[in-house]
């Protein structure tokens, strides 16, 4: 059997790091695309998943990946994690260059990939039988709530590319997979949104009885990736149990109701 590989974007934390762990454990080759060298290369040592450092909002960076993939073998997935939030302000409030580096890291970064990658995807499929295409996104792509309003645009940006891809493909033998969590316990994603305060990061998990963590993520990514190639999970929505949706978030312990103490 051939073996399949995989670009993994977001490599060097969270749920793009987790992601890579996972399909490696899983027998996949992995290429770990992301910004940060040093943490790549730590990756790399690790697992044996290839570094490829490049930022994703640049055309060049983009072309140098592509380059590389064409010249080192075949891609049979790509998995866009990369991505982001900055700010919890109001719409009235909000910052324009946070609103646009929300939408290139999120929306433009996965058009710049799959106008890239599909040529290799196709080849792959062709050899193969199948190719994928995942996209981590969010709850935030489906419901709006307050101080959210660049990050949900951003999302349901995203989200609605990967919509329209799978209608794009249709007919061709190339998956496309979206997976959208809720509140995932990834420190510097809250961090880089809350502007480095450390103190209000830890906040927004506070008390919650086990918020979802990036292998959590990581393990429905693979799930869905190893599914039969004629099996497409168009969309996984995936919370916590303390999380019923964005305005209904438990804080303290979980326990039945009704029952003698």
């Amino acid at each position: 059997m051939t073996t399949r590989r995989a670009v993994v974007t977001g490599a060097s934390s969270g749920i793009g790091e987790a992601a890579a762990r996972a399909l490696r454990a899983s027998g996949w080759d992995v290429v770990a695309v992301a910004r940060r060298a040093d943490r790549l290369a730590a990756l790399e040592a690790e697992t044996g998943a290839v570094a490829f450092a490049a930022d994703l909002t640049t055309d060049a960076d983009v072309a140098a990946l592509s380059e590389f993939l064409a010249g080192s073998g075949p891609v049979h997935a790509l998995v866009h994690v990369a991505g982001g939030a900055r700010g919890t302000d109001r719409v009235e409030d909000g910052r324009v260059e946070d609103w646009r580096w929300m939408f290139e890291a999120n929306v433009l970064s996965a058009q710049r990939l799959v106008a890239a990658l599909l040529p290799q995807l196709r080849r792959a499929a062709a050899a193969d039988g199948h190719a994928d295409t995942l996209f981590v996104t969010s709850t935030a792509a489906q419901a709006a709530y307050a101080g959210g309003s660049g990050y949900n645009a951003a999302k349901a940006g995203e989200s609605m590319l990967a919509h329209a891809l799978r209608l794009e493909l249709n007919g061709e033998p190339i998956r496309v997979i979206e997976v959208a969590p809720g509140m995932v316990y990834t420190p510097e994603f809250a961090l880089n949104r809350l502007g480095g305060d450390s103190e209000a990061a830890s906040r927004v998990y506070e008390g919650v009885e086990d918020p979802l963590t990036g292998e959590d993520v990581a393990d429905v990514i693979a799930y869905a990736l190893n599914a039969p190639g004629h099996v497409n999970l168009d969309l996984i929505t995936m919370r916590p149990v303390a999380q019923s949706a964005h305005f209904l978030l438990a804080r303290g312990a979980l326990r039945p109701r009704g029952l003698d103490d």
